[in-house]
């Protein structure tokens, strides 16, 4: 692990199935720096919001519950970001599949993305972090000092997805898989909210045509660049 003297964020974004966490992940490890999982973020809000039986499309009913919300971060022996939400460890439940669709739902709520804007912003304040997402580089860290935005085509996501989903023992059908891959790149930039989008400074990565180690090789190279590291 390679440790920074100088404080600096990196924003990572792109589309679902672009290998963004996963990659943030290593690069965090290698660099000796934080890595914020914002999508974890959102999934802690989707899972409170079906905890109490809301539908996460009732923008009116999402905001009244935001005040009961309160999310905490820590990382364990293990290395890994562990979310809290009101005292009770979730990291495992909002990995469930049904919390996906809770979590896309409430994340294009204009008052949930503004709720949990300044947590994740004062992260980037005491850390050196790499976060990862669809709106960091263009809405919640806009200064960042590195602008990563990591895509792949949306063919070969889903043939990264359904190697993931036959690994968990949940095979599903490429063309299914290609499908929601689609549906969902469409629906992250068109949303009202934060939409999906290449930052104008963000140098684009693309790895369709990489393995893991060349991709993350590639976004080493792209940040120690940019942070003269």
């Amino acid at each position: 692990m390679m440790e920074m003297e100088k404080q600096f964020s990196v924003a990572v974004d792109g589309p679902s199935g672009a290998g963004k966490s996963t990659l943030a992940k290593a690069v965090a490890r290698e660099m000796g720096i934080l890595y914020v999982d914002t999508g974890a973020i959102y999934r802690s809000i989707g899972y409170y919001v079906y905890q109490q039986n809301i539908d996460p499309k009732d923008a009116p009913a999402v905001i009244a519950v935001l005040p009961e919300v309160h999310i905490e971060m820590h990382y364990g022996d293990d290395g890994l970001q562990h979310m809290v939400l009101n005292g009770e460890d979730v990291t495992t439940q909002i990995r469930l599949p049904e919390i996906s669709l809770y979590a896309s739902a409430v994340s294009a709520i204009p008052e949930v993305r503004a709720f949990l804007l300044q947590m994740q912003r004062d992260l980037a304040k005491t850390h050196s972090v790499i976060m990862d997402g669809r709106d960091i580089g263009t809405v919640v860290l806009p200064d960042a000092d590195v602008k990563i935005f990591l895509t792949a085509k949306a063919e070969v996501r889903a043939l990264r997805r359904m190697k993931e989903l036959e690994e968990r023992g949940t095979p599903r059908p490429y063309e299914e898989v290609l499908r929601e891959i689609q549906e969902r790149d469409w629906a992250d930039s068109h949303r009202a909210a934060a939409p999906l989008r290449q930052a104008e400074d963000a140098i684009l990565v693309d790895t369709s045509t990489l393995d893991f180690d060349e991709s993350l090789a590639r976004l080493l190279a792209v940040i120690r660049e940019g942070v003269d590291a």
